[in-house]
């Protein structure tokens, strides 16, 4: 199976638990599934619930789109790239639930892979990350979320949550209100500096802890 085959897999199944956890968490409403197509390659599948009985909004989404030339957003940091054939794979959600003592959550996993001039090997890397947003904070529920994340960090190198962590924290830093939004969590990019194989196995650990996490 092919890097790209293995990182699809795993994100589909990613976005399947998750849609089941919360159909069984609502216990009222089910996701509309709705499959579409990008003009320019590829395509995904979009999975909405409304109107539950936990969830006003819950939408969670897995997309892998390609193309013969890399978004010129894409190419900001890495400008060796442009012009070049990319593929870019990920699952995003966003959850709302109903009663504002329950917290809003965020969470991304992607994985892109470019083509490279003079048939060098392609460059990839991953990211993601998932963060907590409480009305009403209670202290238990931000210790379990930041130990479940700091648990699915340490494997793979006891400076990654500190590392990780503090990103998401100045990523989501409202600096005209001199304030974080949320409780923060974790937010990574540009993985790769281990392998392939390696760098999965970090993603995968992170993506199946948010579950963990979230529910109570």
């Amino acid at each position: 199976m092919s890097d790209i085959d293995q990182v699809r897999e795993y994100l589909q199944t990613l976005q399947n638990r998750v849609v089941a956890a919360l159909e069984e968490l609502d216990g009222k409403q089910t996701f509309r599934r709705d499959a579409w197509e990008r003009p320019g390659g590829g395509g995904g599948l979009s999975c909405v619930l409304s109107g539950g009985a936990v969830f006003e909004q819950a939408g969670v989404g897995f997309s892998h789109v390609y193309g013969h030339e890399m978004p010129a957003s894409a190419t900001q940091s890495r400008p060796e790239l442009a012009g070049c054939g990319f593929q870019a794979l990920g699952v995003s959600l966003v959850i709302h639930p109903l009663n504002p003592y329950v917290p809003t959550t965020h969470a991304n996993f992607r994985y892109f892979s470019a083509d490279q001039p003079d048939d060098a090997a392609p460059a990839w890397w991953f990211g993601g990350g998932f963060d907590l947003t409480p009305y009403y904070p209670f202290h238990e529920d931000v210790v379990h979320w930041h130990t479940a994340a700091k648990n699915a960090c340490d494997p793979h190198g006891e400076d990654l949550y500190p590392r990780y962590k503090a990103w998401c924290d100045d990523y989501f830093f409202l600096k005209h209100r001199n304030e974080t939004r949320g409780v923060g969590g974790l937010f990574f990019d540009d993985v790769n500096a281990e392998g392939f194989e390696k760098s999965f196995a970090f993603l995968r650990s992170v993506g199946d802890s948010f579950l963990p996490a979230y529910r109570p």
